[in-house]
């Protein structure tokens, strides 16, 4: 076999991988051409307004969600894709050896240093902080306080 035979049995292993990258481009390009075609264009307050859960709110909420709320779900987000990750490892730990213990153990710290900031970040306070002061604020007296009254 000459070397432009290989080549061309290599290049042909890719061949099923691109032709599925140009069919869902296609596929996606398609779906927003023809629900923009075909989708009813009816405008309507109601279908404008936020959906949530079926509640149409009355009134505007009186404040934003508080951070903390963002924090724990990032928590959560970060747990389970480590648990996505173990379980492969988990499965396959006889035959890794020394190297999947030291991936791991790599994955887990960056876990653990991004657990370590939420909480260092109050994702786990659900009391708001006091700002307790160590020292009652200085007053600050002007050398030209003003004069009492009968004083003179």
């Amino acid at each position: 076999m000459s070397d432009i035979e290989l080549e061309r049995g290599a290049m042909a292993q890719y061949l099923p991988i691109g032709i599925l990258l140009i069919i869902g481009v296609l596929f996606g390009a398609g779906s927003f051409l023809a629900s923009g075609l075909l989708g009813p264009r009816r405008p309507h307050r109601a279908k404008a307004a936020p959906y949530e859960c079926g509640i149409v709110p009355r009134v505007d909420p009186p404040e934003r969600f508080p951070v903390r709320f963002y924090l724990v779900a990032m928590i959560f987000i970060i747990f389970d894709i480590e648990i996505v990750f173990l379980y492969p490892y988990a499965a396959a730990a006889g035959s890794l050896g020394t190297f999947g213990v030291i991936e791991v153990a790599g994955f887990a710290v960056v876990v653990f240093v991004a657990f370590a900031y939420l909480v260092s970040n109050g994702a786990l306070d659900w009391v708001p902080r006091r700002r307790v002061r160590a020292h009652p604020p200085e007053v600050q007296r002007s050398l030209e306080a003003p004069a009492r009254a009968g004083s003179r």
